[in-house]
């Protein structure tokens, strides 16, 4: 133990500079600021404070002769011309143990007052994801205590799957449900402008202590700058790589991405970076995709990080950038439609436009049979809905539909279900069920 002491404490005097580089503010525009003065040493990305009487800090995002760039965390009210700025220089964060059960800012500062200790390596806030020659393959199916998940969408280590929803539907609510029931040593929260009051409901009411219980949460709320929003995102996977590292199973959560890639397409605008991408810059795409690269499988002797990013798309848009740049690099995704969560149907999962990718690997050949059977009853069902709905379609016109008729109620009801009694209890209702409907035709 005071062995670990003497190696934080040596961490923390690490951190320290002996050297002060400075500049001054030669322009104060909206929302920017100018320096002049720099030296060589001044990089794109680097952190600044405000000597003046502001004291904000800022992040350097374009650099030119002599001068950089400067967009800040808060309102640059009061700078004045001449005033000093100090290059911080890369400010990464030093995730510890003891983070686990707390909320941090994208800093890796406590949010409740109390002491939050350093660990003893720092690690960049945008690291490279493991060399893709080296990452192992899938793993087993995890135990998610939902049963669409359990078996329809299965999800196993080091998956990454989108969650694409409108505002209101439930996202945050299936996030906790999965906080609290998948199979996991750690869970790393990304809240990326999340609005401040809905924090501590989401912590208490939502999750509660079961689920904070193995859970590190980094904030940036909705009032805070773009760079801090966009900063969130990548303080929570720098914190999941550290438990990775250790050789712990991970399940990283964020929500959301369009808020992630909202603030970065701030930042971009500010830096000058034109915007293409229905208002978002070119550099929007790598920005989501180096980010979802960095979860996954980890190497031999490391931990996985199973991922789950949220994504807001309006009026169901799946073609929207930030959903079509996601759905092409993840390992799934979950459809949540909001015609379904008015019908009172949580999670509101519309299962035929959703796909897990880990199949058909993750289930048996039985389990695959079941699987498919539910979705060609299901997609039975959708095409004449709106004929049964109408009173429009007779019984025996189609041996399929009258199935599906049959097993709907029930099956739309498994589709809500919480399963805490595991994947092999989830198979076995969801065989009832489909029993019900009779043999297939052929069969």
């Amino acid at each position: 133990m005071a062995i670990l002491g003497l190696e934080i404490l040596r961490a923390e005097i690490g951190g320290c500079s002996a050297v002060c580089r400075l500049a001054r503010v030669t322009e104060v525009g909206r929302g920017v600021l100018t320096v002049g003065g720099i030296g060589e040493n001044w990089r794109l990305g680097d952190r600044v404070r405000l000597a003046g009487g502001s004291h904000a800090g800022g992040e350097i995002v374009a650099l030119g002769n002599g001068r950089a760039t400067i967009l800040t965390d808060e309102p640059a009210d009061g700078v004045r011309l001449g005033d000093r700025v100090e290059n911080l220089g890369t400010v990464g964060v030093a995730p510890d143990d003891s983070w686990i059960g707390r909320i941090i800012d994208p800093f890796g500062r406590p949010t409740d007052g109390m002491p939050l200790l350093r660990g003893t390596r720092e690690r960049p806030l945008r690291a490279s994801p493991p060399a893709p020659a080296r990452r192992r393959r899938l793993g087993s199916r995890l135990e998610t205590g939902i049963a669409i998940f359990n078996t329809l969408l299965p999800l196993v280590r080091g998956q990454r799957i989108g969650l694409f929803a409108g505002s209101g539907v439930g996202k945050s609510s299936l996030l906790a449900k999965f906080a609290r029931g998948v199979e996991a040593d750690v869970t790393v929260i990304a809240l990326v402008g999340e609005r401040g009051r809905e924090l501590r409901e989401f912590v208490e009411g939502v999750l509660g202590p079961e689920g904070m219980a193995k859970c590190v949460i980094v904030a940036a709320t909705s009032d805070q700058s773009p760079l801090v929003r966009r900063r969130c995102a990548w303080t929570a996977m720098a914190v999941a790589e550290h438990f990775r590292d250790e050789g712990r199973q991970v399940l990283f959560l964020a929500d959301s991405i369009t808020r992630f890639a909202e603030a970065h397409r701030e930042v971009a605008l500010a830096a000058g970076e034109p915007a293409s991408l229905r208002g978002f810059p070119p550099s929007t795409s790598h920005l989501i995709m180096s980010l979802a690269e960095r979860a996954g499988p980890g190497t031999e002797g490391t931990g996985d990080i199973t991922a789950v990013f949220s994504v807001l798309v309006a009026g169901s848009d799946m073609d929207e950038p930030v959903a079509d740049i996601l759905r092409g690099v993840l390992d799934g995704h979950v459809v949540m439609e909001r015609e379904i969560a008015e019908r009172g149907r949580y999670p509101a999962i519309n299962l035929l436009r959703s796909v897990s990718r880990s199949l058909p690997h993750a289930a048996t050949e039985a389990e695959n049979a079941l699987i498919s059977r539910a979705r060609r009853l299901l997609g039975a069902y959708d095409r004449a809905e709106m004929m049964i709905q109408a009173g429009l379609y007779a019984a025996g016109s189609d041996p399929q539909v009258d199935a599906a008729i049959r097993v709907w109620p029930a099956l739309d009801a498994f589709l809500s279900e919480d399963a805490p009694e595991g994947a092999t209890e989830s198979f076995a209702r969801l065989r009832a069920i489909l029993d019900r409907a009779g043999p297939e035709r052929g069969n």
